[in-house]
């Protein structure tokens, strides 16, 4: 009998009855109760304060801004998927913008190259927000890699004013992330920072210079 074996046998003769999960209290890491107007102003004065660029708009007129912004930021190679609804919504308001749209459900060893230094900037859909910290999650996927977010200089990401939540633990619940983790969920609380050994905050380094948040609501603002 192996060491490991052995190890299991003792824990499965146990006397005094099988194993408890400990009581937990995530009372700390919850609760907050944030009204959806609190959650949005809290998520937007985070994110704002590293350097994160916020512009409301509706799901409406979203894909205006979008063009106003592309135009605004020189931006002419844009990478972005082809399934998730913010991607299709994007596809067909760009078509005769000017803008050459950048196909991403590829091998990354096919335009790695073209990726790093060709690409103006890569459009996302969100899963959501966390106003506690100022983040947004995204949960990439083959249409969606997170490559579009990390590498281009400038990342503009797509988000429903609806969607931000309290926590980080309210997501996880939410969602139910411990029945099914992604493989490789991101948050991301603005555009790329670091910092050297005299503490000099540089951005762009390695990753997007620029984050560029659009949030969708139901209705203009009154």
């Amino acid at each position: 009998m192996s060491a490991r074996e052995i190890i299991l046998k003792r824990l499965r003769e146990r006397s005094d009855g099988p194993l408890q999960a400990p009581q937990s209290d995530f009372t700390v890491v919850t609760g907050r109760g944030w009204s959806p107007q609190e959650r949005l102003e809290r998520f937007e004065r985070l994110i704002t304060s590293v350097h994160g660029e916020v512009i409301h708009t509706t799901h409406a007129e979203w894909t205006k801004r979008l063009i106003e912004l592309l135009a605004a930021k020189s931006i002419r190679r844009l990478a972005l998927g082809h399934e998730h609804p913010v991607p299709v919504a994007a596809r067909t308001a760009l078509r005769n913008q000017g803008v050459e749209l950048v196909d991403v459900d590829r091998d990354i060893e096919d335009w790695k190259r073209e990726q790093f230094e060709t690409v103006d900037a890569g459009l996302t859909s969100t899963g959501g927000a966390i106003a506690e910290t100022g983040s947004l999650w995204l949960w990439p996927s083959p249409d969606e890699p997170r490559l579009i977010s990390l590498v281009p200089p400038v990342h503009i990401a797509v988000l429903d004013a609806d969607a931000i939540e309290d926590t980080f633990f309210d997501v996880i619940e939410t969602h139910g992330w411990a029945g099914g983790m992604p493989t490789n969920a991101l948050l991301i609380s603005g555009p790329s920072k670091t910092a050297d050994i005299e503490q000099t905050l540089a951005y762009g380094v390695h990753g997007p210079r620029e984050l560029v948040v659009l949030i969708r609501h139901q209705r203009e603002a009154t």
